[in-house]
């Protein structure tokens, strides 16, 4: 049987992550079509859009894609093409899977971590409804706020102040909730954690509180707590090792998804799915650090570690495994690693993105 995947390139570091992805998920023998499309950056210089219709048109036929980074602009110009992504396709789960492989520089190597997040894609401020300073919206917007503050005056003038809206729902939190539990019982986790601010919005962290509690009884063979926000973080850098499954709304997801890729030696070894009723993509943590583009050097392990992802999705579970030992079997050994993975980032006997590679495809046989 033969897969149709989309491949997209990205930008930056992201022709060379695909092309290093896609050598070692060919090399474990499944057959996969891959159709290979552009976003980001480059497609903008190219296209005038940074995602082509071509692009999002491939998806939405094979209903599976590895795509590698894409530059986010920070401040201005396009929005995050992975957030358009995951919300036009209905893609509402981010998993990431945040997992110690000996071999990695970490504070935590004789306290292995591994923790999933289950982080929710389409609600919370990520939503993307924002109102300019200066916009007579906006001002509107800060006259209610004002009002509904019973006479204070909460925030400043129009002229000043951006406005972001923060929906959660409980569709929405109901759904990423019970995907948190289901992850957990279909690969033997234990516990699952909810992460929130209710102490504070009590009318949308409290909602997304309260959805999951009642979510929860439905599962009385898994342990359930919850943890605010700011506390979690002390929790998992402090004591890592009590956590199994999280699940957060959109933008604590985030944070809390890099603060645990940092707990295992960092975005080089952080994986990603982003699920949804009608397809999935799998994506690596991490940027597409331009300022490496075409040198050859960066860490594959997250975009192939996405791959590995992607073949349990399609249901190659043997393949996947395979893959995965074989990318821990080459951090092991500490020798065909990029610099990032040295004890010393300037030893010379790191080897590039290609070579990383290729010594995994050996592992594979």
């Amino acid at each position: 049987m033969a897969y149709d995947v989309t491949l997209i390139l990205g930008d930056g570091t992201g022709p060379d992550l695909a092309a290093a992805a896609r050598q070692c998920l060919d090399a474990t023998g499944v057959k996969i079509n891959w159709d290979l499309q552009e976003a980001g950056v480059d497609a903008m210089a190219k296209t005038g859009t940074p995602l082509p219709d071509a692009t999002l048109e491939s998806v939405r036929r094979t209903r599976c894609a590895l795509k590698a980074p894409i530059t986010t602009p920070v401040g201005t110009g396009f929005r995050s093409i992975n957030v358009f992504l995951r919300q036009e396709l209905g893609l509402f789960a981010c998993i990431r899977p945040c997992k110690y492989y000996p071999g990695v520089r970490t504070l935590y190597d004789k306290t292995p971590v591994d923790i999933v997040i289950v982080r929710e894609n389409t609600e919370d401020l990520y939503a993307g409804i924002e109102f300019e300073r200066g916009d007579s919206k906006t001002a509107e917007l800060i006259a209610e706020i004002n009002r509904l503050a019973t006479g204070r005056k909460i925030v400043t003038g129009a002229d000043e102040t951006g406005v972001s809206i923060k929906p959660i729902s409980v569709t929405g939190s109901e759904r990423i909730v019970r995907c948190a539990f289901e992850y957990a019982r279909e690969n033997g986790r234990k516990k699952v954690t909810a992460v929130h601010k209710a102490n504070i919005m009590k009318f949308s962290d409290g909602l997304y509180l309260e959805t999951a509690r009642e979510t929860a009884k439905q599962y009385p063979d898994i342990e359930f707590e919850d943890r605010i926000v700011d506390n979690m973080c002390m929790q998992l850098v402090q004591k890592p090792e009590l956590y199994d499954v999280v699940v957060l709304p959109n933008l604590y997801g985030d944070i809390i998804s890099d603060l645990a890729a940092g707990l295992v030696g960092g975005l080089g070894v952080a994986p990603g799915a982003n699920l949804g009723p009608n397809g999935a993509v799998f994506e690596a943590t991490h940027g597409s650090a331009p300022k490496y583009k075409g040198l050859n050097k960066v860490n594959p392990c997250a975009v192939i570690l996405s791959g590995m992802l992607m073949l349990k999705h399609l249901g190659e579970k043997d393949a996947a495994l395979r893959l995965e030992n074989a990318v821990a079997a080459v951090i092991a050994e500490g020798k065909s690693v990029t610099y990032d993975m040295k004890a010393d980032r300037n030893d010379p006997s790191a080897v590039g993105t290609r070579e990383m590679a290729d010594a995994i495809c050996e592992k594979l046989g």
